[in-house]
């Protein structure tokens, strides 16, 4: 039986497989040379291809379409990206060039958006969909944008008490709002309600009682949310059969009422065995929506659908350079990395999520098992495969080679720098790795920018409080 790093690979999983490729022996993303940006940055360093975001925008929304028009649906598709997915200028700007939609969850959210309009970037019949708690801060930003001329901005109210809040605020002015209703979260969870939206019992009356008479708010959307995402599970299913019963019932009550959000997400690849039928789930989406109306003798809704970490996590990359290892016992042995996942990809040791690791080379070398470490003194900062649920293979290596092992963590693109901030402060005062951003030129050509160098302990002193000269 072949044991080197390659064999154990092709004898796993379909490879090459999108997105990775083999060049000369180094590993390739979406056909950028890694062993490239390692010669010429240095390591560590985050990177985002940015035409990604492009191709999963496409994706979705061509499928959304093929759906609509095989099941002869009467209603529109939207695409809304989630803003505090990734708040990265050249991210949302790369998917605002596909025509989407936003999604925005805080007050300074409404502040970002105002700066894409002063930069060209949106306009004002871009829709806007307003979820989360809403501080008074907020919602005085949302009554601004209305002001504005932003016609398509919606408030989805999360609790009952929002509205009232909004309709002081509001002064007569006419506002758009949705609905979000309130979902069970799935058996497992410590809670069993989400704290988040309008009890599903509760929603009719509350249009009915407190809504219904108000005539400068325009109900136009009713919003529910599984966090786990969209998935093909007993679980979701419910939900969302919960969601078309309380829709059903509230558009027979609100003539205006005209779209149904999914909210939610779709799962991208986090190993190189990913399988997910999007087509096949998007078109039962469709199919059901268009069965209940039928069935209830109502028009079809727009839908529309919140992406973020489907839009941007495949984008995304965090390179390292193995350090030394250490063989701490018979069966364990670390790879140390030049920086610390704590600070670089905070969801693997916060919720152990798991995303692709692949050595950049020496695929030829043969291959054992291994654990990550991280650069910090945490004893949490670490990837290994009984967290993970997975074996974590990687290539041996000689300690004495001229070339350091480099090591990948793929599609990272969603949610990390949010999580663990841009810049600031670090744990153990470990700085933020550069930032590279790969796109294409106009004849299909890769380009590559640092978007910011790794950060600086002047930086770091500074905001925390001490002179620096």
């Amino acid at each position: 039986m072949k044991n080197t790093y390659f064999d154990l690979i092709d004898q796993s999983y379909y490879f090459p497989q999108e997105g990775f490729d083999l060049r000369d022996g180094y590993l390739t993303f979406y056909g950028v040379s890694l062993k490239y940006l390692i010669e010429k940055y240095g390591t560590p360093f985050r990177l985002l291809y940015l035409p990604r975001i492009n191709d999963q925008i496409k994706k979705a929304r061509n499928l959304f379409n093929r759906a609509i028009r095989k099941n002869n649906y009467g209603g529109k598709y939207y695409y809304c990206y989630c803003t505090k997915c990734n708040h990265f200028a050249p991210v949302v700007k790369t998917a605002l060039k596909e025509d989407v939609h936003i999604e925005t969850s805080s007050s300074y959210d409404i502040d970002l958006i105002q700066q894409l309009y002063k930069e060209g970037a949106l306009g004002k019949s871009t829709i806007m969909v307003h979820n989360g708690y809403k501080t008074d801060s907020y919602l005085d930003k949302i009554i601004q944008l209305n002001r504005d001329g932003f016609k398509n901005s919606i408030t989805v109210l999360d609790s009952k008490k929002e509205l009232y809040r909004l309709k002081e605020k509001a002064n007569g002015q006419k506002i758009k709002i949705g609905i979000r209703m309130a979902i069970d979260e799935e058996p497992q969870s410590s809670y069993y309600t989400s704290r988040l939206g309008i009890r599903p019992s509760e929603v009719i009356d509350f249009y009915k009682n407190d809504i219904q008479s108000c005539e400068n708010f325009d109900l136009q959307m009713l919003h529910f949310f599984v966090d786990s995402g969209i998935k093909d599970t007993m679980y979701y299913w419910g939900e969302f059969q919960k969601a078309l019963k309380i829709y059903a019932e509230l558009k027979r009550s609100s003539p205006e009422l005209k779209a149904l959000n999914l909210g939610g997400g779709f799962p991208i690849r986090n190993n190189l065995g990913f399988e997910f039928d999007y087509e096949y789930i998007i078109n039962q989406l469709v199919a059901n929506i268009k069965s209940m109306c039928t069935q209830e003798q109502i028009p079809e809704p727009d839908i529309f659908t919140e992406f973020g970490k489907y839009t941007v996590g495949e984008s995304g990359a965090v390179i390292f350079s193995v350090l030394e290892q250490k063989q701490q016992n018979d069966t364990e042995l670390w790879y140390m990395i030049d920086n610390s996942l704590l600070n670089t990809i905070p969801d693997s040791w916060s919720i152990f999520e798991k995303f692709i690791l692949l050595p950049i080379n020496k695929w030829h070398n043969e291959y054992t098992r291994a654990s990550i470490g991280g650069l910090s003194c945490d004893h949490s900062d670490y990837y290994n495969y009984e967290d993970m649920n997975q074996q974590i293979m990687l290539p041996r290596y000689d300690s004495d080679d001229k070339e350091p092992l480099y090591v990948g963590f793929f599609h990272t693109g969603a949610y990390q720098d949010a999580i663990s901030g841009y810049g600031g402060i670090k744990h153990c005062l470990i700085p933020s790795p550069k930032y590279i951003l790969i796109d294409r030129d106009e004849k299909g050509n890769f380009v590559d920018t640092m978007y910011s160098n790794e950060q600086t302990v002047e930086q770091m002193l500074a905001i925390l409080g001490y002179r620096t000269e």
